[in-house]
């Protein structure tokens, strides 16, 4: 077993080598850019040095420099993580050349599965169940046109070399199609360095099942259960779960067995992932095959009690895996949420900055974990993925499994930039996902105008109007404390309040009770009991509520509070019913939009001006692109205007709401 390695990545992925490799006590050396130099993967590590400046093509993916930190730290091998060089075949023959172990498949096993379109073909001829398309590389817009007309629309475009979501479109038209080619191309070069495209028949209400296998370098092969990836968003896995609540014993061991011929087609050790489309029939189709370890890989070990990157270890120093196919059990049922630094309410636009307060769940060894590459106080830099962790839980079901996700999401506490828990909060309460009736289309079918705060499934609102009572009046007893009060006009604290949420006034009675920590509240003819050890400036109210337990993310400036449950932010107010009486007749106060401009919805770079001063645009026309965290987004026109002044220039980089553009 190696001494010492080296983790060619960074954030949560490289922590969690850390962890392993800790557990097994192999010293660990992390490299970090200049935007990571205090990032937490950097202080976890036994060693650490510098590679580069932020760009990860100056930092993670300059090979040469990487390898000069394994001379220099004595590494003897690398773990690539996923995502940056973790699927180059040139980084794994320069490893070979230098005489250090690539802690993953060989080299002719990544260049294989790498291209589409070679994959595809060897998965065939390997008896793997494959999606009709065209077998080649589409060369233009034009091209592209032609070749989606022969197969069918829709069709779905993606980048040879992809992976991660990123240089993907689906097409159902002549427009959509040429769109989609030149952005999955330019997405595409950015990501990959690498601007082919192909075509293949897009399958309707597709589900996303992936198959995890390990193999070791002795030919033995085994598939440990399949992960349910079908809730995503512009194909970016969201939530991934083990098992699928879809996939029956005689389909898991089809698809399981059709994974390990592909490897074995292609010699492939280590852990790796082949991911199917299945319809609604449980017909399923090879997408594609990560060669490399996956980011929902928490799922699969909390069901089956192995860590595949123990086993990653093991395979690349040699040795033979320490089980077999008969030896896999699935048990229970895995959930991960991914926590992504965005804003849900702005088309889920990346959100960069300060992490003012960071405080995950508490972890427990076999129901929460969370896989997290960043701290309180620490930065979301724009130079790369916007994930902040993962949260995973385990229950006995998948009902329970439900449960404790929203339970752990409850007390997620994140301030300081825009994230994504409210989101899956609303998804973990959704009828349908409940219910287990997904496809990659749920997204886009059940919020098919974005996000919006309604989409929320709200538990009972009683139970907000209540905590908010409480907090108000433990606020008000502590006040009445005061020493160096008017003797005859000490501050005497009543029982009747009037909480006030979206302008509605609902009338409360608080009583505190003997026991210091009970309140009793009544409200709409319904008694509530509190029990709490809630102390002031204390972001999470935890207690029980007639006997339940639960958990408010809960904030005070003056007398207004927030108050967050389930995913849905309340903000109210606490008044006396005379002060709420006249509360009623104060005047609104008149916000002045910002119609006529065209703001920045995130920071990032401006790489496209699409328009011109006096340009007539019509609504839902390019306006301009926008770089961030390597993802082009596009701006488009709202209505039909004039572009009446333009106030940035190409390869500007942006702050949020500044300017680009004034319409007339």
């Amino acid at each position: 077993m190696f001494t010492t390695i080296l983790i060619a990545n960074r954030g949560e992925i490289a922590c969690r080598v850390i962890k392993t490799a800790r557990a097994m006590g192999i010293a660990t050396v992390a490299i970090y850019s200049d935007a990571d130099r205090g990032a937490l993967h950097v202080q976890k590590a036994d060693e650490s040095i510098n590679i580069g400046p932020p760009p990860a093509r100056d930092s993670y993916l300059n090979m040469e420099r990487i390898v000069q930190a394994c001379r220099e730290t004595g590494a003897q091998a690398i773990h690539p993580g996923y995502g940056f060089l973790s699927e180059n075949p040139e980084f794994c023959r320069l490893l070979e050349r230098e005489s250090i172990t690539f802690i993953g498949p060989p080299a002719d096993a990544i260049t294989a599965m790498g291209d589409k379109i070679t994959s595809k073909r060897i998965a065939a001829d390997a008896g793997v169940n494959t999606i009709p398309g065209f077998d080649g590389i589409i060369s233009n817009k034009d091209h592209a046109v032609r070749v989606a007309r022969e197969i069918g629309y829709p069709v779905m475009l993606k980048a040879s070399a992809g992976g991660g979501g990123k240089g993907i479109r689906v097409a159902r038209s002549d427009r959509e199609c040429q769109e989609g080619f030149e952005r999955c191309a330019s997405e595409a070069m950015s990501y990959f360095g690498d601007d082919r495209i192909l075509i293949e028949k897009f399958i309707e209400e597709p589900r996303h099942i992936e198959i995890q296998i390990m193999a070791d370098t002795h030919g033995n092969i085994i598939y440990l259960g399949e992960r349910e990836c079908s809730i995503q968003r512009r194909h970016q896995k969201i939530i991934e779960e083990a098992p699928s609540p879809f996939v029956d014993e005689d389909t898991r061991r089809a698809m399981g067995e059709q994974a390990a011929a592909l490897a074995r087609a292609v010699n492939y050790s280590s852990a790796g992932t082949v991911e199917f489309i299945v319809d609604q029939e449980r017909n399923f189709y090879f997408l594609e095959m990560n060669t490399r370890l996956q980011v929902e890989h928490p799922v699969t070990e909390m069901v089956t009690g192995l860590d595949l990157v123990e086993l990653m270890f093991k395979v690349a120093a040699g040795e033979k895996l320490p089980l077999s196919q008969k030896d896999v059990k699935l048990n229970g049922s895995a959930i991960e949420s991914r926590i992504y630094a965005e804003n849900p309410f702005r088309d889920f636009l990346p959100s960069m900055g300060r992490l003012v307060y960071y405080q995950p769940p508490e972890q427990e060894a076999e129901r929460v974990r969370v896989d997290s590459g960043v701290f309180e106080g620490g930065e979301i830099s724009m130079y790369y993925d916007p994930m902040i962790a993962k949260l995973i839980t385990w229950g006995e079901d998948r009902d329970s499994a439900i449960r404790f996700m929203q339970d752990a999401l409850d007390e997620y506490l994140i301030r300081g930039i825009k994230h994504n828990i409210g989101f899956l909060a609303a998804i973990m309460a959704h009828p349908r996902f409940r219910e287990g009736r997904l496809s990659t289309n749920f997204i886009a079918q059940e919020y098919p105008d974005g996000f919006q705060k309604e989409d929320i499934v709200q538990d009972d609102p009683a139970l907000r109007i209540v905590v908010l009572s409480v907090m108000h009046r433990l606020y008000m007893d502590r006040a009445a404390k005061l020493s160096g009060q008017l003797a005859g006009h000490e501050r005497r604290v009543m029982d009747e309040w009037v909480v006030i949420i979206d302008n509605e006034h609902h009338q409360v009675k608080v009583s505190p009770f003997q026991a210091k920590s009970e309140h009793h509240v009544e409200y709409q003819g319904e008694h509530y009991t509190i029990h709490t050890d809630w102390c002031f400036c204390q972001p999470l109210f935890r207690g029980t509520i007639n006997g339940q337990s639960c958990c408010f993310q809960v904030k005070r400036r003056g007398i207004r509070y927030a108050i967050t449950h389930r995913g849905l932010r309340t903000d109210g107010m606490v008044m006396t019913p005379r002060a709420a009486e006249l509360y009623r007749i104060m005047p609104a106060q008149d916000d002045t939009g910002m119609a006529g401009f065209l703001l920045a919805p995130m920071p990032g770079l401006l790489v496209r001006l699409s328009v011109e001063e006096g340009q007539e645009v019509k609504a839902g026309e390019e306006l301009a692109i926008i770089e961030a965290m390597k993802m082009e987004n596009v701006l488009r026109a709202t209505r039909d205007a004039v572009i009446s002044k333009i106030v940035v220039q190409l390869g500007d980089s942006l702050h949020v709401d500044q300017v680009i553009l004034e319409f007339e």
